[in-house]
């Protein structure tokens, strides 16, 4: 008798389980989550390099794809070992695409993008650094991802300018959506995009793409954080945001990570 009430239990808990499971896990869902990582060099201490950090915030988070800015490979700061975004997509157990944007400490530095989902095809485009500004060059990189149900999700990753003046900016997040309206996949952004709500840049992404967040809450600085330049958006009718918050990771980046779940429709 004993015996058979435990059975009972065990198989009722299991049921609740998996009710709960299924609840959480909605399908059609994509979790996607944008990520400044400061080459994993947390502000509060100069010179280290916390891989394992930034690694807490991505398990944490659960995502179905990530994109990251400021990513270091193979640099003398970070360890010429290091390829931080093959590293991180490792750990995770995910698939990860590195776009160089520069040369950095012999090594490169750029934006990369890790998916749970097989990568198809990937590219790198060079975004206009107008003559004489003195801009770091920057580049937007995409990765075609598929995704169940023979379905597939064009993932979009960018870092703007981080001048003062809102030049380059303005010209790369024109380049920006000019490519993003030509795929024929649905489409989701993300990326540091060092402009805040109601710059002409996000008013230029608004033309083209939805942001998951209208009041959106802000990412830097980490302490006391008063704007918001980190974004998701996507191709305008293709997705529901079901969720979308900031995380408030403080130690490990100079920026808050952004979190959306998507329902794709």
């Amino acid at each position: 008798m004993r015996n058979s009430l435990l059975l009972l239990l065990s198989v009722i808990l299991a049921s609740c389980a998996g009710s709960r499971r299924a609840a959480v896990e909605t399908p059609g869902t994509i979790n996607v989550l944008s990520y400044n990582i400061h080459h994993a060099n947390p502000p509060s201490e100069k010179d280290k390099i916390d891989l394992p950090a930034i690694a807490r915030v991505i398990s944490n988070a659960a995502p179905d794809i990530v994109a990251l800015q400021e990513v270091d490979v193979h640099t003398d700061r970070s360890g010429k070992d290091l390829h931080q975004a093959e590293a991180l997509a490792k750990q995770a157990g995910m698939h990860s695409f590195f776009a160089k944007g520069i040369d950095y400490g012999g090594g490169e530095y750029g934006v990369a993008i890790l998916s749970k989902f097989p990568i198809l095809e990937t590219k790198r485009y060079p975004l206009t650094t107008l003559p004489g500004t003195n801009g770091e060059p920057r580049v937007l990189a995409t990765a075609l991802l598929q995704l169940p149900g023979n379905k597939r999700l064009l993932m979009a990753c960018t870092h703007l300018d981080a001048q003062r003046s809102d030049s380059n900016r303005q010209v790369q997040i024109r380049e920006v959506t000019e490519i993003l309206q030509k795929q024929p996949y649905p489409v989701v952004l993300a990326g540091d995009l060092n402009a805040a709500n109601g710059t002409p840049v996000i008013n230029e992404l608004d033309k083209h793409l939805t942001r998951t967040c209208d009041n959106c809450a802000p990412t830097i600085p980490v302490i006391n954080p008063r704007r918001c330049i980190d974004f998701i958006a996507f191709t305008p009718g293709k997705f529901e945001v079901l969720k979308h918050v900031v995380i408030p990771e403080t130690y490990a980046s100079d920026h808050l990570p952004v979190n959306a779940v998507l329902r794709l429709r």
